[in-house]
Order: C-alpha cells, then sequence, then structure tokens
C-alpha cells in the first residue's frame, strides 16, 4: 500500500481505478463497507483501488475554533486503509487554494484529470467542492456524463444508529472503548513519545512508560486494559490515563505499564491500544491499598488480553 501526498508522483498503475474521497477518519465499518464495494468493482474493471484523503482536515483551515479532535494520524489511517484492501492512499495536503475549487473543478481536476477514475463509490452523505456545493446526486450526474461508473453504499448501521466518525469520537470522549471498538474496524489506539516521568512506578515494581505529544482524541480518564506497540510488536498493556490522586499529582497523564517488557523506551515513539475500561482513577489511603488495587489491574488486563488474542 503506497501513500502518495503530490498527484504529480501518481505512477501510471494507479490511474484509472476505482476511488473513494473522503476524511476517513478513524476508518470505522462504515468506510470498510465502501472499501469493500470499491475492491469489488476495481476487480471487475481490472484496476486499483484508490482512497483519496485531505491533510489537514478541511475543517483545520475552515473554521480552526471547531475542528474536532482526530481519531487518527493520516499514517494510522493509511494503515488502516490498507489493512482493508485499498492500493493506494492519496494524502491530499489541503490548502486555500484546493478548498476553493468548486464541485466541478474538483471533478474534472482531481477525478479525471489526476486520477483517471474509472469508478468512484461513496457514502450517501458525501459532500464536495467550495462550501460543499457537491452533493451525492451531482456527483452522479458528473460521473454519468463522463462515463465514470458510480455508486452510493448505505451506511453501516449499530444498535439501528448510523456509524460515524462523530459517534466513535464520542464513545473515546467518554471512555467507552468498547463500544467504539465494535463500530471501528480495529480497537482505538493512540501514539506518543515516551518521556521521563516521576519514576514512581519503578520503585513501586510498576514501572511505567509516561507517552506524551499524542496528536489524536484520548479518551475520557480511567484505567483500561490494552496494548502497547513497541516498534511494531504488541505487548499487554495496563494503561492510566489521569491525575494521581493518590501522590496529589494533578493534570492529565498516560501512563502504560508494560506487563512482559524490560528495556528503555525514552524517546521511543510508541502505540497504545486501548481494548476495555476497567475502572475510574481513584484516590487511595495508603501505597499498600494502591499497589494491591495495580495487581488486581494488571490480572483484569491479562484476562482481557487473553480473551481478545482468540
Amino acid at each position: 500500500m503506497r501513500v502518495i501526498r503530490d498527484l504529480t508522483d501518481l505512477p501510471d498503475n494507479l490511474r484509472g481505478g476505482a476511488v473513494t474521497v473522503g476524511n476517513f477518519d478513524g476508518v470505522h465499518r462504515g468506510h470498510a463497507r465502501i472499501v469493500d464495494r470499491l475492491i469489488q468493482i476495481a476487480r471487475d474493471q481490472g484496476g486499483p483501488t484508490i482512497a483519496f484523503t485531505f491533510d489537514p482536515h478541511p475543517a483545520t483551515l475552515l473554521r480552526p475554533d471547531r475542528v474536532p479532535p482526530p481519531l487518527t494520524t493520516t499514517d494510522r489511517k493509511a494503515d488502516l486503509l490498507g489493512h482493508l484492501g485499498i492500493e493506494a492512499v492519496v494524502a491530499f495536503p489541503t490548502d486555500s487554494a484546493f478548498l476553493q475549487l468548486t464541485a466541478r473543478q474538483f471533478f474534472d481536476q482531481i477525478l479525471v484529470d489526476a486520477l483517471g477514475a474509472s469508478a468512484v463509490v461513496e457514502g450517501p452523505n458525501f459532500f464536495f467542492g467550495h462550501d460543499r456545493e457537491g452533493t451525492v446526486s451531482l456527483l452522479e450526474a458528473f460521473c454519468r456524463d463522463a462515463g465514470i461508473h458510480f455508486e452510493v453504499v448505505a451506511p453501516f448501521e449499530a444498535e439501528e444508529q448510523t456509524v460515524s466518525s462523530s459517534r466513535v469520537r464520542r464513545c473515546i470522549a467518554e471512555g467507552r472503548v468498547e463500544e467504539a471498538a465494535e463500530m471501528l474496524t480495529q480497537p482505538y489506539r493512540v501514539a506518543g513519545l515516551v518521556i521521563h516521568g516521576a519514576g514512581r512506578g519503578a520503585t513501586l515494581g510498576f514501572p511505567t512508560a509516561n507517552v506524551d505529544m499524542v496528536p489524536t482524541l484520548l479518551p475520557n480518564e480511567g484505567i483500561y486494559a490494552g496494548r502497547a506497540y513497541v516498534e511494531g510488536q504488541p505487548l499487554p498493556a495496563a494503561i492510566s490515563l489521569g491525575p494521581n490522586p493518590t501522590f496529589d499529582e494533578g493534570g492529565l497523564k498516560l501512563e502504560v505499564f508494560l506487563l512482559d517488557f524490560e528495556g528503555d523506551l525514552y524517546g521511543q515513539l510508541i502505540e497504545v491500544e486501548f481494548l476495555a475500561r476497567l475502572r475510574d482513577v481513584a484516590r487511595y489511603d495508603s501505597v499498600d491499598a494502591l499497589l494491591d488495587q495495580m495487581k488486581q489491574d494488571v490480572a483484569k488486563t491479562r484476562q482481557i488480553i487473553a480473551r481478545a488474542s482468540h
């Protein structure tokens, strides 16, 4: 799977394929349904599959004070789309000139001239062009006139509600990571840099990696079971997100105890995957009481990891 950031770098073997355009934030099951249909059409036509997305999200430029926190970085988004079978992701650099393109210009310059699309697949709530003037109906008409196959894929529903990035975002923000995982194509994951912390965890027998500079949405405060990915290798992890009231430490901190790891992670980029929320952050009357609870958290984490591995 290739990530292309400049359309002038698009090789000939990636032109003339089946294309889907969108933000794909989180890469949820609704996106997967579009990709599945895209792959079927590409196989019938004998061309490649292309996902065209934006970097950064257009809202970053259009309404920076109201831009939603992202669920995925562009690289993570591309990885997830690649796992679904997409052959190439175009991460188009969003700028003011691009946002001024009319719906007609976007269709002609991007879909026809640059990508040479033979098919386009979208969801029913797709908009394109300046001020989101382009609708699915307009895109269908453009494609029909240009001889491009066009399809609209029905949204994916969970518990009788449409799965969307905003719905996933609400679940994550409220700490409902298991519910979010049911809507996503993979459990929710963030990435950040390991920095030096207070060093207290090591003295208590639970050395933790303090993760900072996370560019995506963090779940609500709490203790979680999950995995940490170190150089791509998954390791079971008990995760604390929030303050440390037992030691009178405030502020939001992401601390990750890797259950089966010994080594120095300082300065490394690691990924943290949230599988289940175990409990709220709490103050304990003594260090021994905290340690007892941490041992219980680790035991529950092992159980959850074991179930997730089967």
